[in-house]
């Protein structure tokens, strides 16, 4: 059993969040990694979906504890563990899971691989709807299946849609066996109705398709409510394998743990057998740690963290509807990641990329790396300081309202790291 020690009982401190805190030379794969990538070293990184804040104080102290016993053998988790991830889905997404469901992975990435290797075969296609987080086609692709989309469209209120009639006809006409849904979605920041997912997973049943649904954004929910998708209905529990993480709710990606509930037997065993071919025993003992002082103790600091970021989000709309001519924000639902959109500013895709690199010296998440349907937008995290996102967005208009400066677009179009990114979340 692992112990979750606590130095004391102490009220949360790590709740400031205006403080800018250095994080260049820790290895950060935010900051630290921008030659490597394409980029100019001095570029303002506001990519990949990892948070500018100092997650819990609590944390911060078991893991503190934790490595104070200097002993880092094989550790495992045991019934509290689940206990209280079970007490965190219940009270925040209203889902009864049960401990038999569960199955420890590295990352929801990681999930997604051993899925398609346990539900389908090479040669398979695997449904998906962009413009989708760009590891899904990856992982798609690199086992050697066919990466099929029912793109999502933006409708006249401003938000992403689903095309349903086209749903059904990809998983009819292309033999569907598996689809990965995103919920909430990342980039687009749907936060899908009881409704929606009610339509797609029919759909699903109809045509016996297996759904993983990565629902990694879960806790952060700023519009309408999220539904678990295999919460709705029996059928659904039955062919449902839903993705879960402390990763993005208390900013602890390099713990390298995700909980991923799987109650259908047939279904856990086959996605098992595939985990421990690929040589995945224990996890971190760290990540253990972390993850039980994040649910058991972390409450405070993610209502704190979820008001900010909100804040974050209402200037972000007031500064492009008063501030970026031709710029629009699509209406975020959920997730700390904003989808802009820059299609009516009259730049192309690629000089869009280039302006934001080499004379905004901004590092965001180009549309075009979540499909063809992504290409004129850009995808920001606000999961930052204040001011961090004030003069992020200052570099943007100031770009916009240049003329056209072909400086260092050779040497961007020649980078051989351009449009290089990471399996991140």
């Amino acid at each position: 059993m692992i112990a979750l020690k606590m130095v004391n009982d102490m009220a949360e401190r790590n709740l400031d969040f205006d403080t800018v805190v250095n994080r260049r030379n820790t290895r950060s794969l935010k900051y630290d990694f921008a030659k490597r990538r394409g980029k100019p070293e001095d570029v303002l990184p506001l990519w990949v979906a990892d948070m500018d804040f100092k997650t819990s104080s609590y944390i911060e102290d078991a893991l503190v504890e934790r490595a104070h016993e200097a002993i880092f053998g094989y550790s495992e988790s045991d019934t509290p563990y689940f206990e209280i991830i079970q007490k965190w889905m219940k009270e925040q997404h209203g889902w009864n899971v049960e401990e038999r469901w569960l199955i420890k992975t590295p990352g929801v990435v990681f999930a997604l691989a051993m899925a398609i290797k346990a539900y389908t075969n090479e040669g398979d296609s695997v449904l998906l709807q962009s413009p989708i987080y760009y590891p899904f086609c990856e992982t798609i692709e690199d086992n050697k299946r066919k990466a099929v989309s029912s793109d999502l469209y933006l409708g006249e209120d401003n938000r992403y849609h689903i095309d349903f009639e086209d749903f059904e006809n990809k998983v009819k006409e292309n033999k569907v066996k598996l689809f990965f849904l995103c919920n909430p979605h990342n980039p687009v920041g749907r936060v899908w109705s009881k409704e929606e997912l009610t339509r797609l997973g029919d759909i699903c049943v109809k045509y016996n398709v297996t759904v993983l649904s990565d629902e990694i954004h879960h806790d952060f929910i700023f519009k309408g409510e999220h539904t678990t998708f295999a919460s709705i209905k029996k059928e659904f529990e039955n062919i449902s394998i839903t993705c879960t993480s402390p990763s993005k709710t208390f900013n602890l990606a390099t713990m390298l743990i995700s909980n991923i509930f799987i109650p259908n037997t047939q279904l856990r065993r086959a996605f098992r057998k595939q985990k421990d071919a690929a040589g995945v025993s224990q996890l971190s003992v760290m990540g253990l740690v972390a993850t039980e002082a994040a649910y058991s103790k972390g409450l405070e600091w993610f209502k704190a963290v979820h008001a900010y970021i909100k804040k974050n989000i209402e200037y972000v709309e007031e500064y492009v509807k008063n501030e970026l001519e031709g710029v629009n924000l699509v209406d975020s639902e959920g997730t700390y990641l904003l989808w802009l959109d820059f299609r009516n500013t009259g730049l192309s895709h690629e000089e869009l990329d280039r302006r934001l690199v080499y004379e905004a010296k901004l590092w965001l998440d180009s549309g075009s790396i979540f499909g063809e349907k992504g290409e004129g937008f850009q995808r920001i995290n606000v999961a930052c300081p204040r001011s961090t996102l004030e003069e992020a967005l200052k570099r943007i208009k100031t770009v916009l309202e240049k003329k056209d400066n072909r400086a260092d677009i050779i040497t961007f179009m020649k980078s051989p790291a351009t449009g290089s990114h990471a399996k991140a979340q």
